[in-house]
């Protein structure tokens, strides 16, 4: 698979902030999850494809670093790219933009299993 970049848009919802208005931290990591399934349509599949498989990506490592806060009705560019592709792996970094200037970024390791928590290869599919 090669190097990868895709960027996705999301307007900030209501729901997705505290008492202050500002976006809650753990919801960074949905709009990871986001930017990651976007990345995978824009290549021409979808989860819905991989579960179809018999197969599931999970989350074996996820961090993220907040550098300034998003508010209600902020508009931000979820940039998504694809850092590396193992065996059974993939790795993907993110920038959260705002404004062109990026206000949290981090990475994620997804994993891949089938329906009894094994882990697979990945699917030839997915990785060219």
């Amino acid at each position: 698979m090669p190097v990868t970049v895709h960027e996705t848009q999301i307007r900030v919802r209501y729901k997705e902030t505290d008492g202050q208005r500002r976006v809650h931290h753990s919801n960074f990591l949905t709009y990871f999850e986001v930017g990651r399934t976007e990345m995978l349509r824009s290549r021409g599949a979808t989860y819905r494809d991989f579960e179809d498989a018999g197969l599931f990506l999970v989350v074996s490592e996820a961090s993220c670093r907040y550098m300034q806060p998003a508010d209600y009705d902020d508009l931000l560019t979820i940039r998504t790219t694809l850092e590396a592709v193992g065996g059974a792996s993939i790795t993907h970094g993110y920038e959260v933009i705002r404004d062109g200037r990026i206000i949290a970024s981090g990475k994620t390791v997804v994993v891949c299993i089938d329906g009894e928590g094994r882990v697979r290869r990945l699917p030839d599919w997915l990785r060219g």
